[in-house]
């Protein structure tokens, strides 16, 4: 949670704390990206692109929202443009298993299939439905933070949630039945 003193310095123009605030907040920034863009290239840019839109946006940045759902705005949006301008890409490199001990080989891989199968639904899902999906159980946003992100009304996140769950319920069915797809 970054301190609202931190953030008012930054805006009055502290550099050394519009820095530290930036830092704070690199990590969060990132999460988000991935998970919406799920490339580590396209992640590293829009968190990067995000960044500097707040460094340079952080005078705008008025307290009727939270600082984080401001910040969360501006990445999604970025995420969303990125999102429609290219195609998901999946890189091999990304999914590569690493076994601790052998024992632990088989929970090891369907555990794997279980996130790819996840992972895969999520990307499924249209736009509106993936972005509050991760938001609400990636970022663990509550509802009326989402609502202020995406700039929504509270009935529509929670329809758009009620919607992606069963999207999700739906798609993942096969694997709850004890099938395992990949």
């Amino acid at each position: 949670m970054v301190e609202q003193g931190l953030v008012r310095a930054a805006q009055s123009g502290d550099r050394d704390a519009l820095i530290t605030l930036l830092r704070e907040i690199e990590g969060q920034v990132y999460k988000t990206a991935f998970y919406i863009l799920h490339n580590e290239q396209d992640a590293l840019d829009a968190s990067q692109e995000a960044l500097i839109r707040i460094y340079t946006k952080i005078g705008s940045y008025e307290e009727k929202a939270q600082f984080k759902t401001w910040v969360q705005r501006i990445v999604t949006n970025i995420c969303i443009d990125k999102f429609r301008k290219t195609k998901p890409t999946v890189s091999i490199d990304e999914h590569e298993m690493v076994f601790k001990d052998k024992q632990n080989v088989e929970r090891e891989v369907l555990s794997g299939y279980l996130a790819e199968d996840i992972r895969e639904a999520i990307d499924q899902l249209p736009e509106h439905h993936r972005t509050v999906i991760v938001l609400r159980y990636l970022q663990d946003f509550s509802y009326n933070e989402i609502a202020e992100s995406l700039d929504l009304p509270l009935n529509t996140v929670k329809s758009y949630l009620f919607r992606a769950r069963q999207q999700l319920q739906n798609r993942l069915q096969e694997y709850q039945k004890g099938g395992v797809s990949g």
